[in-house]
């Protein structure tokens, strides 16, 4: 049985107004074709829904039972309105969003608690994970947004650079240079080194190792880990010196001294998402992340 909600309204405006004059003149329509929607709602139904006099109108108990549900059903109507609404305009849904650790110190926190005040109704759903896991996982469609240290895309990955920051040497606060505010890399030369792993993020490797060999050593590596924050915390163990994004020296991880040194590489944070964005979701965010950082422009 279909029940037009222009039918159930003009009803609605009947049964409140108890006079069809009064409620046509509501629904600003002439009173003929208000009746005839009525006489058209009973029929359709198959019971009176009102008791009709020349002064009085007055609702039976069906019209009773009838009055209850269609408001609640045009209550649930606008409200499935609104939310198809909200969804088309990408404020409803769900959002995976991948990040790597050093994202923590990078306004990555600032950044979710404005996507979680302006997207309310949205689920952030966050995990951590490497670089190169990040962009396999856009790719492959499992992970709607991320946020990477620089690295080469996939065609089907897009990539935004949010910020650029030098690399300091990361030592264990019991090391000889450990109250020094600047050293030449060559000081370290023959300290055991923690790298952030080959596979996952070979530009960062790369990075790192030429900055080494550009300096006059190569170095010596006892550790490779997957995770920034893991670097940090094996040097403060006393397991070895890295060469890290200065945000990390915000992390407060004890045991640990953050020193500068001439060089002219820069670590890269970069957004990433599908291409093509086919959510209004993913780019309602995609537009708060620009916003956030400053940013008006994508690589392609």
């Amino acid at each position: 049985m279909d029940l037009e909600p222009r039918l159930l309204r003009y009803f609605i405006a009947v049964a409140e107004e108890r006079h069809f004059s009064r409620a046509a003149q509501r629904l600003h329509i002439s009173q003929p074709p208000l009746s005839y929607a009525i006489r058209q709602l009973e029929t359709t139904l198959g019971a009176q829904l009102l008791e009709r006099t020349s002064r009085h109108v007055a609702l039976t108990e069906a019209g009773r039972v009838l009055y209850r549900e269609a408001q609640a059903l045009l209550r649930q109507s606008e409200a499935i309105g609104t939310l198809v609404q909200r969804v088309d305009a990408g404020l409803r849904g769900r959002l995976r969003i991948g990040f790597v650790g050093s994202m923590l110190y990078r306004g990555l926190p600032d950044l979710l608690a404005s996507m979680r005040a302006a997207l309310p109704d949205v689920e952030h759903v966050l995990i951590e994970l490497n670089s190169h896991d990040q962009l396999e996982a856009v790719r492959r469609g499992e992970q709607d947004l991320g946020f990477i240290h620089a690295n080469p895309a996939p065609g089907e990955v897009r990539t935004l650079d949010l910020l650029a920051e030098p690399f300091v040497l990361c030592v264990p606060d019991t090391h000889p240079l450990a109250r020094r505010r600047r050293v030449s890399l060559r000081a370290v030369a023959k300290d055991d080194f923690i790298f952030f792993a080959r596979e996952a993020s070979p530009s960062y490797y790369e990075t790192v190792l030429s900055m080494c060999v550009t300096a006059g050593f190569h170095p010596v590596i006892r550790h490779e880990v997957r995770h920034w924050l893991s670097v940090a915390a094996l040097v403060s163990q006393g397991l070895g010196v890295s060469i890290v994004p200065a945000c990390l020296a915000r992390s407060g991880l004890a045991g640990t001294r953050f020193i500068a040194f001439d060089h002219q590489a820069r670590s890269i944070s970069q957004a990433i998402w599908p291409r093509p964005v086919d959510s209004p979701l993913l780019r309602t965010a995609v537009r708060l992340v620009r916003n956030h950082y400053g940013k008006t422009g994508e690589k392609a």
